[in-house]
């Protein structure tokens, strides 16, 4: 599958070409979020990291959260088709799509950490830009459309709204990865993160009776 542009491993931290510094500048700021978090750095640091002056950083971002903006933004972008990909891969039943969707955030936090912080612990709206928006609701509609699918299984009259049905997996899995997955300190957990995730996920299917007591 095909990922929106992100971070590039081995990619040389020297003379970049004019064409390619606006995606020097975002690799660069996603380590040093992974590094230091995304307050924990300046925009010059990150200048200095993509082997360019301070000043050509203007061409592209007018401040630091304009860049971080940018990171969230491939970020969701990333997350989406993540979440797409998990969401094709279950059917045609929709409790197994349902189901994968919710692994793809945990698997989505672990393999790109610095595009998770930027969208999810740096302060920064999902509204700052229309295209920023767009990609986080791309992002957010899978798993609502996975959740109206496998909602159809429920009577009427015990049919959670799917933007609630959803709301609800989506706190449990960032919940997880926050509280046991990206070592917070201070918290462990005896149980991995995927187990935990993947346990309350049939618990909450169990309580609609979408998922008999004995699976």
């Amino acid at each position: 599958m095909k990922f929106a542009a992100g971070r590039t491993s081995g990619m040389p931290k020297r003379g970049y070409h004019h064409g390619n510094l606006r995606q020097a500048l975002i690799d660069a700021a996603l380590e040093l979020i992974e590094q230091r978090g995304p307050t924990g750095f300046t925009l010059s640091e990150a200048a200095k990291r993509a082997g360019v002056t301070p000043a050509a950083v203007y061409r592209h971002f007018e401040g630091r959260e304009d860049l971080i903006a940018e990171t969230a933004h491939q970020g969701y972008d990333i997350f989406a088709e993540l979440m797409e990909f998990a969401y094709e891969s279950g059917q045609p039943s929709a409790l197994k799509a349902f189901e994968a969707t919710g692994r793809a955030y945990l698997a989505f936090a672990r393999k790109y950490p610095g595009h998770y912080i930027a969208m999810f612990e740096s302060g920064i709206s999902v509204n700052r830009t229309p295209e920023l928006a767009h990609a986080a609701n791309r992002a957010n509609g899978v798993l609502e459309r996975a959740a109206s699918d496998l909602s159809q299984h429920i009577p009427e009259d015990k049919r959670p709204p799917a933007s609630m049905f959803s709301a609800h997996i989506w706190a449990m899995s960032h919940g997880v990865v926050e509280l046991f997955a990206r070592n917070s300190p201070g918290r462990a957990s005896p149980f991995p993160a995927d187990d935990l995730l993947e346990t309350g996920i049939g618990i909450y299917l169990r309580g609609l009776g979408l998922v008999s007591p004995d699976e």
